[in-house]
């Protein structure tokens, strides 16, 4: 029997980069046989233990299995109405408050579509993107990074998931590179400071090879989506860390953020999920906590705060797309960038109709399509040469 208070265990030390070599090898067998539980959300988990201690476990992982086994045969995109949208989300992904789902199961399922057979065009083939970029060297020389290719120089190296730099003496600090992820695609880079950056479709990093001891460090992110683990100042002599943008600039001593600016929106979004960050706008600054986003509109130069279900804005960095209150419009677009297709809308009445949902990023693009349409939003739908034409 899989002991589930154990796996939480496990995830909550994976998050504070306290996992040994055994119990990450351990993890990661699990989550190879149970892809889901990439998809858990800590913070519910531990929540859940309470709940954990009076079930009878073996009984509530063997419901949990059934169900996440027939939800493999249902809808992988599944729409709710507000009212629904706190089951749907446990439904959908965060199977992470695990044994919750053991008392909330007919509730969470009970509105799943059933999915029947999609057509697409035969000529059309759309899969989900994959881990690749392009890597731009300080001398104009490209390198292609994808799975099943490695990369190796003086300082950095890539196994086709990542590239990883480390600092070097004798390797030049004003040199940088730009790591450059296209449509469908999808890379996480580390750093010579030991800061993670998870980078989105269609985004593009600017970043020093390496950094100066004690000088505040700086990227630049030109456009895109990046999520930023930063590693603290104290481990580099009190400097913090600058994000530069065309629009604003973000500067933190050591935290986690998203942060989007894509150029076909018209809003820069930056959301914060630990510490706290300064953000700059042209002559004004202003100050986020936890829990917080800023939508700094470009046509206005205004900057609106809000407080943010945060896992909404930045589960696709863990394999999810969570969506609450979105148009339909948003959310087929952050689907166009990931499986990289072009959209028309023949019918623009449907275009701001707002639901809750989320997608599992593996999924095939006629699964999610068949799941929309049988949710009764679009009337038809029609793949031409990698347009998406919704009726």
């Amino acid at each position: 029997m899989n002991d589930v208070f154990y796996i939480a265990v496990l995830k909550i030390k994976k998050k504070l980069n306290v996992l040994s070599y055994s119990e990450k090898t351990e993890l990661e067998k699990f989550q190879g046989k149970y892809s889901f539980i990439n998809k858990v959300k800590i913070k519910n988990v531990i929540k859940g233990f309470d709940i954990y201690s009076k079930l009878d476990k073996d009984k509530a992982w063997e419901s949990i299995e059934n169900k996440i086994q027939e939800e493999k045969d249902k809808d992988v995109f599944i729409f709710y109405r507000k009212t629904m949208y706190k089951y749907a989300a446990v439904a959908a992904i965060l199977v992470g408050v695990l044994m919750t789902i053991y008392y909330f199961k007919d509730i969470m399922f009970q509105n799943a579509v059933q999915v029947s057979p999609s057509i697409v065009n035969s000529n059309t083939v759309i899969l989900p993107g994959t881990d690749k970029a392009t890597l731009t060297l300080e001398d104009g020389s490209v390198v292609a990074l994808e799975k099943g290719n490695s990369y190796h120089t003086q300082n950095a190296q890539s196994n086709g998931e990542e590239i990883v730099y480390k600092n070097k003496e004798g390797v030049d600090k004003d040199k940088f590179n730009y790591l450059t992820i296209p449509r469908g695609g999808q890379f996480l880079l580390n750093l010579s400071d030991g800061t993670k950056v998870w980078l989105n479709s269609e985004t593009q990093l600017k970043f020093p090879v390496n950094f100066v001891e004690g000088k505040t460090r700086s990227v630049e992110l030109v456009y895109g989506e990046a999520y930023f683990d930063v590693s603290p100042s104290s481990k580099h002599k009190g400097a913090g860390f600058t994000v530069l943008q065309k629009n604003q600039q973000i500067h933190v001593l050591g935290t986690e953020f998203n942060l989007k600016a894509y150029s076909d929106d018209s809003n820069i979004y930056t959301t914060l999920v630990e510490g706290k960050v300064e953000m700059q706008f042209n002559n004004s600054k202003q100050n986020l906590i936890p829990s917080q986003r800023a939508d700094f509109d470009l046509k206005t130069n205004k900057v609106k705060i809000a407080k943010v279900d945060v896992y909404n804005e930045i589960s696709w960095k863990d394999g999810v797309f969570s969506f609450e209150e979105k148009p339909l419009y948003e959310i087929i677009k952050v689907l166009s960038r990931w499986y990289d297709f072009e959209v028309v809308f023949q019918n623009q009445n449907i275009r701001n109709q707002k639901f809750n949902g989320s997608l599992i990023k593996d999924r095939g693009i006629d699964e999610i399509m068949v799941s929309i349409k049988n949710y009764g939003i679009i009337n038809s739908y029609e793949f031409k040469n990698k347009t998406l034409i919704l009726r």
